[in-house]
């Protein structure tokens, strides 16, 4: 372990340095560095996998799909829960290593683990509710019964924001529904991924069921997961760009698909709304990891009437943000991933300034360090400037004004991206009008954040297909099996 006084843990043993296969940890040489965003500091030297381990892992979870698709479902359901019981107990080791190699505060990434473990038990009891059907036949001496079985191997590549939430909302509904999981995190973050890898060992799941294979040739290893024969669900968190030309390999054999891609979040505050209410729904939506989330509000559409009221609100809070490394305690906004998200960031604000937007606050990088960019609010926007029509991923607040309730859904329709979208009203029937008309898959209204292991996640346009969570997030884990019974006349 480094020794980096600010990266303690008191389970040493949850820091792994190489991917887990079949049961297996595999270290070597060819190793990439793990940094802290905050300080640029390498926390770890992870060996990177290699294909040939990528190939051995695929048919060796399909092995060990035989037994665990014919296991009990409470059986099943008992070792998941006994994973998300140590992620639990672990809780302040895991939330460490998290906030260690994404940078966001020690708080959020505790509230994420906490968050990851419900997953696992949802799915751990939800899968002992995968029920059939009996359908009435055409005639006497038939039976129509439909039953659902595993789809078999599945595997997953996810993104560095959520480290640890992306992966168990993943793997808990895979298991549960009887799959075996291979999952390819971030390079920028695989610590967190090797952490429930340890646990899940330790909880008895059994070896082949759950791997996590680790590397910087993302290309090369994406093209085995996706093509692969073997595999039968391929389930992807990121961009859109990227999930397109993943959705082309794995089409190569027809294998099925879920993909959770990128957002344009709007979030309405109509003239009724609680206006302090909406303020701290749009900080809590905006800021929390430092705008780095795919459900992040993206543009805020604010009623002409009351925008100023609304901006003044707004800009004090926004202010009072505290921005600084993860470990420190007062901190709000931690860093942004890379150098490469802050130069985006900056070249969107300097088009859309160029074009006549007006920056309120911030705006700039802080003195903390090139990765801390300042809580920013932009004025003056429109709807078609370059701040407005791409994935923001950094805390900045894009401001834009409106005059009626049509016109502000027409704008907030105006993206390619339907993940998720927020509005605040007081009015009934504008709660069911505008929640209907808003091309998003999620919609939070009076409500800032959305995620729950209940709810189903997932968008409809460019950002996606496929649920997770919810009672829906079983189905793309399972097939769909129909049995014709005859002569059975009595």
């Amino acid at each position: 372990m480094p020794p980096n006084a600010s990266f303690k843990l008191s389970d040493n043993q949850l820091l792994k340095l190489g991917s887990y296969s079949h049961g297996q940890w595999h270290e070597g040489n060819d190793c990439f560095d793990v940094m802290n965003p905050a300080n640029h500091q390498v926390i770890a030297q992870v060996a990177n996998c290699h294909l040939a381990l990528v190939e051995q892992t695929v048919l060796n979870a399909k092995t060990a799909g035989k037994d665990w698709q014919q296991m009990p479902a409470n059986e099943r359901a008992s070792f998941i829960k006994r994973w998300q019981s140590l992620m639990l107990e672990h809780i302040d080791d895991l939330a460490t290593i998290l906030t260690a190699e994404q940078g966001k505060p020690l708080a959020e990434a505790k509230g994420e683990i906490a968050y990851s473990a419900s997953y696992l038990e949802w799915f751990a009891e939800e899968g002992k509710r995968i029920y059939g059907d009996t359908i009435p036949a055409g005639s006497n001496d038939k039976r129509i019964i439909v039953i659902k079985q595993p789809v078999g191997v599945v595997a997953a590549i996810t993104p560095w924001n959520f480290p640890s939430a992306m992966i168990a909302r993943k793997a808990a509904a895979a298991l549960a529904a009887g799959c075996t999981f291979i999952v390819k995190p971030s390079e920028l973050t695989p610590l967190s991924a090797l952490a429930m890898a340890e646990l899940a060992d330790r909880a008895g799941i059994p070896k082949g069921v759950f791997n996590v294979l680790v590397g910087t040739d993302a290309k090369a290893i994406g093209k085995v997961l996706t093509e692969h024969n073997d595999i039968a669900k391929f389930s992807f968190t990121g961009s859109t760009g990227v999930g397109k030309l993943l959705a082309q390999q794995s089409a190569l054999t027809v294998k099925r698909i879920s993909m959770e891609l990128g957002g344009n979040a709007p979030f309405i505050v109509f003239d009724d709304a609680d206006i302090d209410a909406a303020v701290e729904g749009a900080i809590t939506s905006k800021y929390r990891n430092a705008g780095q989330t795919c459900v992040c509000t993206n543009r805020i559409f604010i009623d002409n009437k009351i925008k100023e009221r609304f901006l003044d609100k707004f800009s004090e809070r926004v202010s009072q943000l505290v921005i600084g490394s993860g470990f420190d305690k007062e901190v709000s906004v931690g860093p942004l991933i890379n150098q490469q998200a802050v130069t985006k960031i900056e070249s969107l604000i300097q088009q859309s300034v160029e074009q006549g937007a007006q920056l309120r606050l911030g705006g700039q990088c802080s003195e903390l360090g090139s990765n801390f960019f300042l809580p920013t609010i932009m004025t003056n926007v429109r709807n078609d400037m370059p701040i407005a029509q791409q994935e923001i991923f950094a805390p900045v607040s894009a401001v834009i004004g409106f005059d009626s309730e049509d016109e502000v859904i027409a704008l907030a329709n105006q993206t390619e991206y339907g993940l998720a979208a927020y509005f605040y009203s007081r009015d009934i029937g504008r709660v069911w009008r505008v929640s209907e008309c808003l091309e998003f898959g999620m919609i939070g209204i009076n409500e800032g954040i959305i995620s729950n292991a209940a709810a189903p996640f997932g968008g409809i346009k460019q950002s996606g297909y496929g649920r997770e969570g919810s009672k829906y997030g079983l189905d793309d884990y399972l097939h769909i099996k129909y049995l014709c019974l005859g002569g059975l006349s009595c």
